[in-house]
């Protein structure tokens, strides 16, 4: 059976009309195994940006509770897997597959996401409690620091530090090292020149090239046809998997590789992942499969975003 939980305006002019309606989660209960699945969750254009979708899975979760559910199971789209992830879903499902196998529909081009509800958390209260946490964390932090008790004079207009015998290359960070509070802050001349120069044009250069992978990725993981790709490979269900490929990969583990930062050093090394992806598929999978189909069309999606790699064959 399912049940709807709404948020209503409370505005008189709205009431009974459509617009009474902020937004609203349908679910379903299995209660013998401790789990729901969202099976519809929407807010009206006209508030959205506003909180309420927050707000609404909050008031969800809370109430989930009362009904003893555990997991939240549900099937997202490409364009609500960031919403999801937002209010503590994830890909990785923990719950164990017979809890929920043969109770919901698999949906092809949906994602699998799970959300643990702890028992003893009011949802409803998360901003007040991460208040608490951050005014706890500053308290201990005084305990130790002095930057809310020593208050330097401001710099006279006429500060100028000797900087007999600096190189002009270590200019910028002598002068804040003559700054009053600097030192006694525990910085070194090391620290600052780390964070300037040719350090802090590399770290932008490895920055940039990182946010450019990374939206590549997303860009796949997007296309209709992604998604066979974008977990690993279950070989407790397909055996023989690891005999056919050797080198298995898939999106997930891409974007990890990302993430951490020193994986890839270019757009070439990115593409020769994604092409081992598809061809992985494509050799294990028969040619008149779904699988291998889909491993066709994200080919052909790779082309054109990264179309100097087509040309160079």
């Amino acid at each position: 059976r399912h049940k709807s939980l709404a948020i209503l305006s409370d505005d008189t002019q709205h009431k009974g009309g459509d617009e009474e309606i902020i937004g609203a989660i349908c679910y379903r209960g299995f209660p013998e195994m401790r789990f729901a699945e969202i099976a519809f969750c929407a807010v009206s254009a006209s508030h959205q940006v506003k909180g309420y979708g927050t707000k609404l899975m909050n008031l969800l979760k809370r109430h989930a509770i009362t009904e003893g559910i555990e997991y939240f199971i549900t099937y997202a789209d490409n364009y609500a897997i960031g919403y999801f992830k937002k209010q503590g879903f994830t890909k990785s499902i923990a719950m164990p597959k017979g809890r929920y196998h043969g109770l919901i529909k698999d949906y092809d081009g949906g994602t699998m996401m799970e959300c643990y509800v702890h028992p003893s958390i009011d949802y409803t209260r998360i901003p007040e409690m991460l208040e608490e946490q951050r005014k706890f964390i500053l308290d201990r932090v005084k305990l130790k620091a002095k930057s809310h008790k020593v208050v330097y004079p401001p710099l006279p207009k006429s500060f100028a530090p000797n900087l007999e015998g600096i190189s002009r290359a270590n200019e910028a960070a002598a002068r804040a090292m003559a700054i009053p509070g600097v030192v006694e802050a525990g910085w070194t001349m090391a620290d600052l020149l780390a964070s300037t120069g040719a350090s802090k044009d590399s770290d932008r250069q490895k920055n940039a090239l990182k946010s450019e992978l990374l939206q590549l990725v997303r860009k796949t993981e997007e296309q209709q046809s992604a998604w066979p790709f974008r977990e690993p490979v279950d070989t407790t269900e397909v055996a023989d998997y690891l005999d056919v490929i050797k080198q298995p990969i898939d999106l997930s583990t891409i974007e990890k590789r990302i993430r951490k930062g020193d994986w890839y050093k270019s757009r070439k090394m990115l593409y020769a992942d994604l092409m081992l992806m598809v061809n992985n598929c494509k050799l294990y999978n028969d040619e008149e499969s779904t699988y291998h189909e889909c491993a066709v069309k994200l080919e052909k999606f790779l082309g054109s975003i990264f179309p100097e790699m087509v040309s160079n064959g």
